[in-house]
């Protein structure tokens, strides 16, 4: 399991439209608090511990929140929490507000976890490419176990081949969620078919691409005919 991330926050007074505005101007990320077993509060975190801490983060973090009032609220303070939205200004990626979801380090929950892909597949060396499927996959977890990371080692895959939700190697306690037989990751063939030698040997090089092009374009008149004609007597009917 990943290390926990401390961040300091403080409770968020007046509720009025500018007041975000003035937050983010005195260098605070505005955000709330909330989850399951509590009320919503809203608190803020300096913009630049904000950034430093938890901007780049991937995936399901465990925070800690740190309450740094005159007096420590207990509401607030040594609170677990993940990181579960984001806003950014679409122009300066500026991070406007932020939401933490409280939870209960003994319950497991549902998050999203990365995956990374390691080696190099046997379909790739063989003119394939890789194609992940999915980026993150769904894991069911106590807090305190959520991983980093998922690693799928695709060194063996050949073309056409993937690997499936069941086969994840997944840590103690972590269970993936979803259909085992969905693929997160497969090699396609290569793209281009390549052409015999000797038609691109008799072939000018200058005139292959046209040639290829003007015996393409009357193979799809009559099907693009066809559907025409088919539209036709569908809009007669």
């Amino acid at each position: 399991a990943m290390e926990t991330v401390e961040v300091h926050i403080e409770r968020r007074t007046g509720n009025r439209k500018g007041s975000a505005r003035q937050l983010r101007r005195h260098g605070k990320v505005p955000g709330v608090l909330y989850g399951p077993n509590r009320t919503t509060v809203s608190i803020a975190v300096a913009a630049e511990e904000f950034t430093r801490k938890l901007a780049h983060l991937e995936g399901s973090h465990l925070i800690r929140l740190v309450h740094d009032g005159s007096e420590r609220e207990t509401e607030l303070h040594d609170r677990m929490v993940l990181l579960r939205e984001m806003q950014r200004h679409p122009v300066t990626a500026e991070v406007l507000h932020a939401d933490f979801y409280e939870v209960d380090l003994t319950e497991r929950l549902t998050v999203s976890v990365p995956l990374r892909f390691v080696g190099k597949p046997v379909g790739v060396v063989d003119g394939g490419i890789l194609q992940p499927i999915q980026r993150e996959v769904e894991v069911e977890c106590l807090p305190t176990e959520i991983p980093e990371f998922v690693e799928i080692d695709v060194s063996a895959l050949h073309i056409h081949e993937a690997v499936h939700v069941g086969e994840l190697r997944l840590p103690e306690g972590v269970t993936a969620l979803g259909d085992a037989a969905r693929p997160l990751v497969t090699v396609l063939p290569p793209t281009v078919e390549e052409k015999p030698v000797e038609a691109a040997e008799a072939a000018p090089v200058e005139g292959a691409p046209a040639e290829a092009g003007a015996a393409a374009a009357p193979a799809a008149e009559p099907a693009a005919a066809g559907k025409a004609a088919q539209g036709k007597k569908g809009g007669e009917g």
